[in-house]
């Protein structure tokens, strides 16, 4: 495995861990438990991350499996460029105080998810992200392109979008431990 397919999949891997941290002994009273009405619960981090993962590997899919049939192999690194760096680094945790936004309605969470369909949706789809970073590692990450699922006319890189993602993951992941902090 190349270096930066590695430290992508120990990204990954220490987001798999952290999550199983943080739901071990959480039921759904309190994987539901809002500090605020206007705050997200565990449930509701977690059913974002989901929904947001699903809506990256949807637009991301389709364009690795074009690149596969144009022979578009591995050429470097699969780093994202200045801005790609730039993006996921605002959206890594703990969140800038000049980075907080409200998710687009695309990736909202449902509305008083269930606990345990988060927490199995997200593990779902964290795991899809994995399995496709380990099928597509000998492509070009970081030269192939995809539609941003939140900005239609940005295309970055297959790389840049496994950052992002990685990034997002842990910054609701933490935004979920605070909750849980919270409700002990």
């Amino acid at each position: 495995m190349h270096p930066d397919i590695k430290a992508l999949d120990d990204q990954f891997d220490a987001v798999a861990r952290d999550y199983a941290s943080l739901v071990d002994g959480l039921d759904e009273r309190t994987g539901g438990w809002r500090q605020d009405p206007a705050s997200w619960s565990v449930a509701e981090c977690l059913d974002h991350l989901a929904t947001a993962n699903r809506a990256y590997l949807d637009e991301m899919t389709p364009a690795a499996a074009a690149a596969r049939a144009q022979g578009r192999t591995r050429r470097g690194p699969a780093t994202p460029g200045f801005f790609g760096r730039l993006f996921a680094y605002t959206l890594d945790a703990p969140p800038k105080a000049w980075s907080k936004s409200r998710a687009p309605k695309l990736i909202n969470p449902r509305q008083a998810p269930s606990f345990g369909d988060a927490s199995a949706a997200f593990a779902r789809a964290h795991e899809d992200v994995r399995r496709f970073l380990r099928e597509n590692a000998d492509l070009d990450l970081a030269g192939i392109t995809y539609v941003n699922p939140l900005a239609r006319r940005l295309r970055p890189s297959l790389a840049t979008g496994l950052h992002v993602i990685a990034a997002h993951e842990r910054r609701h992941l933490w935004q979920a431990w605070n909750v849980r902090r919270a409700v002990n």
